[in-house]
């Protein structure tokens, strides 16, 4: 079972086949078409340079396995809870391990991109936001995955169980074309993480139904789902999450700034030489009658 069965090199032609198109339909003064097919391509363009970072951070199993070794005992050391005992506990259910393994497969994108629709379509002076936090807390994540770090199931010393593997649902073992879709060693932090808390905060604050808080079950079954296939660390959630947040921040901050920068034309705005008193003929002025108070 392939992750989307993308390569980088074909979500990167997809992109840029996507952005010709958009350009075609700006030519013809489809201004909703151009900017759907645009924003498609820039996130397949985001995934593509997903797949590629993947690829280049692959420099050292043996480093990589030594730090999810030290996140390992790190973690245990402060008391979160072993991602291995929560693994045991669904080892003996078949169904629920295969479940999880297909939730971690798909639905990470599928959810994204199910979002991003929805917003573009239904809250369009909102995308931006949605849109910009996305490409800023994925651009973090990937620098981040420049330094790999094995997943926990390439532990099994620790107690770790490969259960993808185990029931030929790996997104992993395979590749098309001769090249492996997606890199194994760029545990931390989880994208997977990353935008299923994107998503629910963006549907609670933008929805007004009473059924968006449902969608918080996406991110708790997100976590639960990379800690019991042992595709993910406690950490690696941890430090998404703290991407996410620096992301809104710097938002909030260029949002706050652009405001203030508004106020201050209002408030003082610039004179041009229009708008400058004339300077008569000072006979003229002098000939002028003059107003009795």
């Amino acid at each position: 079972m392939q992750n989307l069965t993308l390569t980088w090199q074909s979500a990167g032609g997809a992109a840029v086949a996507l952005y010709g198109g958009a350009y075609a339909a700006s030519r013809v003064r489809r201004t909703s078409l151009s900017a759907l097919l645009r924003e498609a391509g820039t996130l397949l363009a985001l995934f593509a340079l997903w797949q590629l970072v993947g690829h280049l951070s692959v420099m050292s199993a043996d480093h990589a396995l030594d730090r999810a070794s030290w996140v390992h005992r790190t973690e245990l050391a402060i008391g979160l809870p072993d991602e291995a005992s929560w693994q045991a506990a669904i080892t003996p259910y078949p169904v629920l391990v295969k479940l999880a393994n297909y939730y971690y497969a798909v639905m990470h994108f599928a959810v994204m991109l199910a979002v991003l629709l929805w917003v573009f379509l239904r809250h369009r002076e909102r995308y931006a936001w949605v849109r910009n936090t996305v490409v800023i807390t994925t651009a973090v994540c990937l620098l981040v995955q420049f330094i790999p770090v094995a997943p926990p199931r390439m532990l099994p010393q620790n107690g770790f169980v490969d259960v993808a593997a185990e029931y030929g649902q790996s997104v992993y073992g395979g590749a098309v074309g001769g090249v492996v879709v997606a890199d194994q060693l760029s545990a931390m932090p989880s994208v997977h993480v990353a935008w299923c808390v994107l998503a629910a905060v963006a549907v609670v604050r933008l929805s007004s139904s009473r059924l968006r808080w449902a969608m918080v079950l996406h991110p708790v079954l997100t976590v639960a789902v990379v800690v019991v296939t042992a595709n993910h660390f406690w950490s690696d959630g941890i430090v998404a999450v703290v991407i996410l947040l620096l992301a809104y921040a710097v938002q909030a901050v260029v949002a706050r700034r652009r405001g203030r920068a508004s106020v201050d034309t209002e408030v003082r705005p610039r004179r041009t030489a229009a708008d400058q008193p004339q300077q008569g003929n000072p006979v003229e002025q002098a000939n002028q009658p003059q107003q009795v108070t």
